[in-house]
């Protein structure tokens, strides 16, 4: 397994085929293949009531890695979600773990549970998630009962200005997720950005499907290329 960002390629099967969306099923309202490129997109004309993805048909993400390539609009808001659940009352939707992404970069690199249990590590954080405490079982208890799960910062990886500038805007970034057992690490360009140990076992997942995002709000535009994965 490549280590801290490396650039070991043994094992790695392209995903995407920078030609069409075969093995990808998302709206095509918001998604298409434009210059080699998986692009998402919102317009003035087709905006989006709720956050949509584009979902890998090619299998569940259990252990693995992931490597590729981003670039957004100032104004965009994108992730990449793995060992997540597709939900079942709005089309093309998930929840579950999320690289978050945006223009801005304020949140890039961070650990965002979509529809879950919201940011677990943000940029430069090391954490340790555990379950919930008191009579909360589920996720859904949890928002009932206010008792969501806790967090601790077991380390520093740099002070978030500080990692942010090792992030291009409006240019192509290299994203690398490490995810192995319990442990979910988001590099970008080689940089750790964050690294979460989830022990919470209620509500935690070592599974699931893996899909790109567009978020709700202005008009955007997030392109994705040599997305590739290995197994581990």
């Amino acid at each position: 397994m490549a280590q801290e960002g490396g650039s070991a390629e043994d094992g790695f099967v392209k995903i995407f085929d920078g030609k069409t969306l075969q093995g990808w099923e998302g709206d095509p309202t918001y998604w298409r293949v434009e210059n080699g490129n998986l692009v998402g997109e919102v317009t003035p004309d087709k905006p989006l009531k709720n956050n949509t993805f584009i979902i890998w048909r090619g299998g569940q993400t259990k252990d693995f890695e992931l490597k590729g390539e981003f670039r957004l609009t100032e104004t965009g808001n994108s992730g990449i979600n793995y060992r997540s659940v597709e939900l079942d009352t709005i089309p093309f939707a998930l929840r579950g773990y999320q690289a978050d992404i945006d223009g801005r970069n304020r949140y890039t690199g961070q650990n965002y549970e979509e529809r879950g249990r919201t940011t677990l590590a943000y940029r430069g954080q090391k954490v340790k998630v555990s379950s919930p405490d008191g009579q909360a079982k589920s996720l859904r208890d949890n928002v009932k009962n206010n008792a969501w799960t806790a967090t601790t910062v077991t380390e520093s990886l740099g002070a978030s200005d500080s990692l942010k500038a090792h992030i291009k805007s409006d240019d192509w970034n290299e994203v690398h997720l490490v995810v192995k057992g319990n442990r979910l690490q988001h590099y970008v360009n080689g940089v750790l950005m964050s690294d979460v140990t989830d022990n919470d076992t209620i509500n935690r997942k070592l599974e699931g499907l893996l899909g790109i995002q567009v978020h709700v709000g202005p008009p955007m535009k997030v392109e994705y290329r040599d997305l590739r994965m290995k197994q581990l």
